[in-house]
């Protein structure tokens, strides 16, 4: 095998490919991507983890057609240290990857192509999804922090793609928290799929990446799903089993309601957190008072209080919560005023669009210790 192309373009593609590189696994290949260079002038990479696999093709001078494996993580690191311009790479005699430009050289370790996994076509019956490229990215961004990322959590690792009639709801939830991202839609027929949340935020990364206007389009096997995307084919395994009854959480009915600034609020929590305790689970307090919300947590090293104007109906109330949980929230929230509702200091809390239901995020209290 024997190719050259501009180091910028091979780094860029590198850059898409390794997404699926697998860093932490006992079989040597799957920390390599496979470089298949063909007749037709055009070098394919392609590197999986098993559940997540991409292939990515751009243009070369192809001298030499062939495949080899190489260490994903050294060729990466290589290719991206070298100087702009032309880079050869080939495969000589000892089955050794060679890279040059006018000034270096490297002579790196392959593994013959035959011992990387196949990725694979998708099997059985297949259906078409289509949505706009920056509604499926928004959705994405307002739900993905908030999948458990504990392995041995089962189906919660993924996020809930859900069509219905006249909408399409992605759903995230982690034990501690839930995120619900709506958007309106005509499906021409219900269906649920849950994919990991690791993988979509990767999917979230490469559709940024690529500058894409197209629509995204996924391909649904049985199993399997594949999203293709000018010269790149990424192919995601489905997550079994039914996904939680994630209606039956939401609270049927709150008391007390305020609105609120959504960027002060997220300013007053972070000071707040400065101070808050990791052993009490980044604890704040929030004490609810007519129009005021005062915002305190404290330690062993001092203890601070935020005072943030609010409107509100339905009385007072003190409620404590993992601060983090209610800044992962606010950070992805795009409205100037946001809509939180409650009922007691010990029942979940949902943040909401000030009108329209597009967004809900349902948080579980941390109970406030004895003082």
């Amino acid at each position: 095998m024997k190719f050259s192309c501009e180091q910028s373009t091979l780094s860029k593609a590198l850059g898409i490919v390794s997404k699926a590189v697998s860093v932490r696994t006992t079989i040597p290949v799957l920390k390599s991507i496979l470089l298949e260079a063909g007749e037709d002038g055009e070098l394919k990479m392609s590197a999986s983890d098993l559940d997540l696999s991409i292939e990515k093709v751009i243009d070369v001078r192809v001298d030499e057609p062939g495949s080899i494996a190489v260490n994903a993580k050294l060729f990466m690191d290589i290719v991206r240290k070298l100087p702009a311009g032309n880079v050869d790479v080939s495969v000589n005699e000892n089955g050794n990857v060679v890279i040059k430009t006018l000034n270096s050289e490297f002579n790196i370790l392959g593994t013959p192509a035959s011992d990387f996994p196949n990725i694979g076509e998708l099997e059985g019956p297949q259906d078409t999804l289509s949505f706009d490229k920056d509604i499926f990215t928004e959705m994405i961004r307002k739900t993905g922090f908030c999948a458990s990322v504990d392995e041995t959590k089962g189906i919660i690792v993924g996020i809930l793609m859900e069509l219905e009639e006249n909408v399409f709801n992605m759903v995230a939830l982690d034990g501690f928290r839930m995120a619900i991202a709506r958007e309106q839609m005509k499906n021409a027929e219900s269906k649920k799929l849950v994919i990991s949340a690791r993988i979509l935020n990767e999917l979230y990364k490469i559709i940024l990446e690529s500058g894409t206007e197209e629509d995204v389009k996924l391909i649904l096997g049985e199993k399997k799903a594949v999203m293709l995307l000018e010269r790149t084919k990424i192919v995601m395994r489905l997550l079994e089993g039914a996904f939680i009854k994630y209606r039956d959480i939401l609270p049927k009915e709150n008391k007390l309601f305020i609105r609120a600034n959504r960027k002060d609020m997220m300013d007053a929590v972070e000071r707040a957190s400065l101070l808050s305790k990791a052993g009490r689970n980044n604890l704040i307090i929030c004490s609810i008072n007519n129009n005021l919300m005062q915002i305190t947590s404290a330690s062993e090293e001092g203890n601070v209080k935020e005072d943030l104007i609010i409107e509100s109906s339905g009385g007072s109330l003190d409620i404590g919560f993992n601060s983090k949980y209610i800044l992962d929230a606010l950070k992805v929230i795009d409205d100037e005023e946001i809509r939180m509702e409650f009922n007691t200091g010990i029942t979940p809390c949902l943040v909401k669009p000030v009108e329209g239901d597009r967004y809900e995020y349902l948080i579980l209290p941390v109970r406030i210790p004895a003082r």
